[in-house]
């Protein structure tokens, strides 16, 4: 019989869904009888300990939604190496009220100066604010966008991407587009004109988007959208990756 209560609280703290109360409650009460600590604080402990375990997982989730080839934090990003881009605005967009207020971000600059890790931390900032975040390469998010529509449910995977807070458009005019995916792409971030924000990473420069849309009037109707309330990243550097190469040839002359 004396086990009784201790069997119910568990069976309820189960059904409550608080894993962090069972696991934790016993452990505590001996920790804060031996500090002399009150009911009240007892519980307060109790209580915060859930808080930050609920956060945890939260946020966990939102980052496994997001699909995030790596995880990849701005605190890892080397800014001395890319002296084109603004730390102090890549820093303040962490904060993530861009997002708050529906703008977007466009990083332009050459193949390897750290875009995609950029756009990856603002992507995990995000997260950690409690933020649903969608990352996907331009080409596939065309493919999805294309396979959705033979297959019948474009207006279902339309209104998947229309519910993030954040979408991150990676990699646009690697690869130009056919008309079919330069008019469903168009839709796409049409549909999150002032109601979501978006980031994007290219390697072209504005004036040779129309290589990757094929023409001119929807290249300049998508730019309407996109830069009517954006923050523009100039990564212009030399690529990290050619760097490296190079640096390692100079230690090793012979290889």
């Amino acid at each position: 019989m004396s086990d009784t209560p201790q069997l119910l609280l568990s069976h309820h703290l189960k059904k409550l869904r608080l894993p962090t109360f069972l696991s934790e409650y016993g452990k505590l009460a001996q920790q804060c009888a031996a500090e002399n600590k009150d009911h009240v604080q007892y519980l307060l402990r109790l209580t915060e300990l859930e808080l930050i375990e609920r956060e945890r997982r939260m946020i966990e989730r939102r980052i496994k939604a997001a699909k995030f080839p790596a995880i990849k934090s701005l605190d890892s990003f080397d800014f001395k190496a890319i002296a084109s881009l603004n730390k102090t605005l890549v820093m303040e967009l962490a904060r993530c009220e861009y997002i708050d207020r529906h703008e977007n971000i466009i990083a332009l600059g050459p193949s390897g100066t750290g875009k995609t890790h950029i756009a990856l931390g603002l992507g995990l900032a995000a997260c950690q604010k409690g933020l649903k975040v969608r990352f996907i390469t331009a080409a596939a998010l065309v493919h999805e966008l294309i396979e959705a529509t033979d297959e019948k449910r474009l207006l279902r995977l339309q209104k998947q991407l229309a519910s993030q807070h954040l979408l991150i458009i990676d990699e646009l005019g690697f690869v130009p587009l056919s008309k079919t995916g330069a008019e469903l792409l168009f839709e796409t971030i049409s549909q999150r004109y002032e109601r979501g924000s978006i980031i994007i990473t290219s390697n072209l420069p504005f004036d040779e988007w129309t290589e990757t849309f094929g023409t001119e009037r929807l290249t300049g109707a998508l730019l309407d959208r996109l830069t009517h309330h954006i923050q523009i990243l100039e990564m212009n550097d030399e690529s990290f990756r050619l760097k490296q190469s190079r640096q390692s040839r100079k230690k090793n002359p012979g290889k």
